[in-house]
């Protein structure tokens, strides 16, 4: 294990309108808002998209991504941690579970859903943690790394 020390910095209370797409729309207000590191919470609503809910074969590498669509609007609580790609833009990796009619699908929304109705997020900055999300070979994802 590894880890790096912060402190928490500005804290923003955030309302994600219908048809928002998470991470993108996260991922900009990061770097308008010059946060590097960060760890976000996310409620609310998920109209469409699709969500990564594992590889298919877990001892391949590098892995090919399960996906499922989403059939319409569904609740939603995530969370997330946003750290700089190797060019110092604000990535955010979140992981979701969401509800729809008695059913939950929990997964990865790296690849972007939309916001349905409203989304409401809570995104502390972390200063002085020394982290990056860096590409590894091995596994073909952007992996966060950390620094103590």
């Amino acid at each position: 294990m590894k880890a790096s020390e912060g402190q928490i910095g500005r804290v923003f209370v955030i309302r994600l309108e219908d048809g928002d797409i998470v991470p993108d729309c996260l991922e900009s207000f990061a770097a308008e808002k010059g946060i590097a590191t960060g760890h976000v919470i996310l409620v609310g609503g998920i109209g469409s998209g699709q969500v990564v809910v594992g590889p298919r074969n877990s001892a391949e590498s590098p892995p090919d991504p399960m996906l499922l669509p989403l059939d319409g609007a569904h609740e939603v609580v995530g969370v997330g941690i946003i750290a700089p790609d190797k060019n110092g833009k604000p990535v955010l990796h979140i992981h979701a579970a969401l509800g729809r009619s008695g059913q939950t699908l929990t997964g990865c929304l790296r690849l972007g859903v939309t916001t349905w109705l409203v989304g409401e997020a809570i995104l502390y900055e972390i200063t002085g943690a020394k982290a990056a999300r860096l590409s590894d070979e091995e596994s073909g994802f952007n992996l966060l790394e950390v620094e103590e």
